[in-house]
């Protein structure tokens, strides 16, 4: 045998007594890995690679191990060493995954789940892998199909069954989701994701007693969990227990600080409780942590509007939008805070209603209405939707109404949508045939419930604002269905009917813009007579100088009523203002207003800000004002009903979009005409000539009360008497409709 011959010959016997020992030493690092012994199982493999370098188990086991001890680079590169070697271990290409993942590398990740599937199309770890990778890249479709494999091989894997449920919940699926999620908890009871997950879901269909418990046997398991202590705040933020959300948004962030559902619910709960300063921090942290957060970037703008910087505002929500053009709030935000811009004529008011409707109310699947009987004499069933059944302005407008309502021709449903109540909501239920918690149902099954009870007409009392159900009106579970009271400015909804206004509010020139048929009443809205608190003696009289009110939301007062307030005030000297509201209680707030007055020449010691208050202590304090002055473009509505039952004028202008337009509606519809100005010259000049006439605003502030009784606008029964005539002629209508062409077409 020749030399080389010998060399082979005696490497080839090494080669086996090598292997043979690695074998052997494989399985014992085998054995320790599988026990946890990974400090053991290293120094194995390591070994076995001093002797054998491309021994592909020592280089898998190895990875392995160094994953588990949090070096995921250096197992990165063992894994793709390992691949190297074997290509075709499925197994080795679905742990690489998983290093991958844990590195959000999740292309990568990706790449390594699809070819472990290729080489074993049943191989179920890396189908719920595959899937979770492509739930992070928010390929939700493609995740539950991944989901849906792996499940079939193995139908009791809770980990597939809950995370099909979070892509099922991501994708608004909410239903489908709950089925899931409580499929992986009947499997594994104490799956803390799936009892987290089952939490999220139920506060989305609103079953708020099922999230609260949910959530709590989540936390009980991981009781440091920060993004289940957020969703605990989100719970409490939606029944309106703000300090608890805040409490839970803090813990949350004090263990996670960058948390995006922790720092959007503390920018939220803060806005709410009149805390700007600290929403707008917790916004601008998560505009920090990702400059293109629409959730921070809305918040911001929120923050902004707060402090009556619509405009600024207005730019951070369409920024929100340019990143997520169906993003609700941001839409309904900006919705709201339109109305508040003088440049935001009936067409931009309109066009950013119709956007809601395009990218949300559209794409939800209208009803089938069962028949009814198309008596058109018969008794109506009145449906109205409303958050607002409480001390809210919304509310105080529809009271009267229900009181006066003629009961023979019409039952009156309740569907009350918030969890906030107080004094005036026992008797909202008291006036209702039918009262239904409507805040405890999800969008299809509270337009189950309204399609139950056979509601003829449908009333939306909250428009764009906080608490509506607007997605219930997309669905169309009534047959005609209207528009008004709270915030009479329509909503854009190809479902919505009717709009309730009058020919001041919504003019004639501006109609064929909404998506609503206007209906006129005598007002846009009524109030149950003031009448437990006489007039008092005009302060002018006393004091020797005029005082001006402004008791309407702080975020109501523009920079432009602001610079024309001012000019009236530097033209009477002497003059006061006195501002009053909530807000107010705020700092920041108050001392930002009281700047933008500063800035305009008035000193500071002739503003006076009031905050909160009783409503009596609210009504009394119109004692110390002489005339009221309508903020806008952005008008009031109770509180200038409020003025003039206390005797005070209020002084209107009109402009060019609905939300402008309310306080000449009022003033005009109880005979103050005069009080209603076209531009901020006749605004200062009807200010300034009334100023100067203390004898007919005394005689005024004494006469008002009985001037409203005697209006149709003021006295309730009259105003309840031509709404109803108005439902009947609906209803009259749609019968009509109905029975030429059957109904439900």
């Amino acid at each position: 045998m020749s030399s080389a011959g010998a060399r082979a010959f005696q490497n080839a016997r090494l080669q086996k007594k090598l292997k043979k020992q690695a074998d052997a030493i494989i399985s014992a690092a085998s054995s320790a890995y599988g026990q946890g012994r990974y400090a053991e199982t290293d120094t194995l493999c390591r070994q076995i690679l001093q002797a054998i370098p491309d021994h592909f188990d020592a280089l898998h086991f190895l990875g392995l191990c160094v994953q588990q001890s949090g070096r995921l680079d250096e197992a990165q590169q063992l894994l793709e060493r390992a691949i190297a070697i074997d290509p075709r271990s499925h197994e080795a290409h679905n742990n690489l995954a998983t290093v991958c993942f844990v590195l959000q590398k999740f292309e990568a990740a990706r790449a390594c789940q699809e070819r472990a599937i290729a080489l074993k199309p049943n191989f179920v770890p890396a189908l719920v892998g595959l899937g979770n990778t492509l739930l992070q890249m928010k390929l939700r479709e493609q995740a539950i199909e991944m989901y849906d494999r792996a499940i079939a091989l193995k139908p009791d894997h809770a980990d597939a069954l809950c995370n099909r449920g979070l892509a099922e919940l991501a994708l608004g699926q909410f239903e489908r989701s709950r089925q899931s999620l409580e499929r992986a908890l009947l499997f594994q009871p104490r799956h803390a994701e799936a009892l987290a997950g089952k939490g999220v879901v139920s506060i989305e269909l609103k079953h708020f007693d099922e999230a609260e418990a949910a959530l709590a046997a989540a936390l009980a398991i991981r009781p440091g969990s920060a993004k289940i202590l957020a969703q605990r705040g989100r719970l409490s933020y939606e029944l309106q227990r703000l300090e608890p959300a805040l409490a839970d948004f803090e813990a949350a962030l004090a263990i996670s600080p960058g948390l995006e559902l922790a720092l959007r619910g503390k920018a939220q709960v803060c806005l709410t409780m009149g805390k700007t300063a600290q929403a707008m921090a917790a916004a601008a942290a998560l505009i920090e942590r990702n400059p293109r957060s629409e959730v921070g970037l809305a918040m911001m703008g929120f923050a902004h509007s707060n402090q009556g910087e619509m405009d600024a505002a207005i730019e951070y929500l369409d920024r929100a939008l340019a990143i997520r053009p169906d993003y609700g709030d941001a839409i309904t935000g900006k919705i709201f805070l339109q109305d508040f811009r003088a440049e935001a004529d009936f067409a931009i008011q309109q066009d950013v209603r119709r956007d809601w409707w395009d990218s949300i109310g559209s794409k939800i699947p209208r009803r089938k209405l069962q028949e009814r009987s198309l008596d058109p004499d018969r008794q109506i069933v009145v449906g109205y939707v409303a958050a607002e059944f409480r001390q809210h302005s919304a509310g105080l407008t529809l009271l009267p109404i229900l009181r006066h309502h003629d009961r023979a021709s019409f039952k009156i449903n309740c569907y009350s949508c918030s969890p906030s109540r107080d004094e005036l909501t026992a008797k909202f239920k008291s006036l209702a045939d039918v009262w239904v918690d409507a805040w405890q149902l999800s969008d299809d099954e509270l337009a189950d419930r309204i399609e139950a009870d056979k509601v003829d007409i449908l009333i939306d009392v909250s428009g764009h604002t906080t608490g509506n159900r607007l997605p219930v009106f997309a669905r169309k579970p009534a047959p005609i269905q209207a528009t008004g009271f709270g915030h009479a400015t329509g909503t854009g909804l190809q479902t919505m009917d009717y709009v309730l206004a009058d020919p001041v509010f919504i003019p004639q020139s501006a109609r064929h813009l909404l998506a609503e048929k206007v209906f006129d009443l005598p007002c846009l809205n009524t109030i149950d007579p003031i009448l437990d608190v006489s007039p008092s003696e005009l302060p002018m009289l006393r004091n020797g100088h005029v005082t001006f009110g402004v008791f309407n939301r702080v975020n109501k007062i523009s920079d432009q009523a602001i610079g024309v307030w001012s000019r009236l005030m530097r033209e009477l000297p002497g003059s006061k203002i006195i501002l009053k509201h909530t807000l107010l209680d705020d700092a920041l707030v108050r001392d930002g207003v009281i700047a933008r007055f500063v800035a305009q020449g008035i000193a500071e010691e002739d503003i006076t800000c009031l905050g909160t208050t009783s409503r009596d202590d609210h009504l009394l304090a119109f004692g110390k004002v002489d005339i009221s002055l309508d903020t806008f473009p952005q008008n009031g509505g109770i509180s200038t009903w409020e003025s003039i039952y206390k005797g005070v004028p209020v002084v209107a202008k009109l402009g060019n979009g609905a939300s402008s337009r309310a306080g000449a509606s009022i003033v005009t519809s109880v005979g103050l005409g005069d009080w209603v100005a076209e531009d901020d010259e006749g605004y200062i000049e009807i200010a300034r000539r009334f100023a100067s006439q203390p004898e007919l605003l005394a005689k005024l502030r004494a006469d008002l009360p009985a001037r409203i009784a005697a209006s149709p606008a003021g006295n309730v029964e009259i105003y309840t008497r031509e709404l109803e005539a108005g439902y009947r002629q609906f209803w009259r209508d749609y019968c009509a409709a109905a029975a030429g062409q059957g109904e439900g077409d």
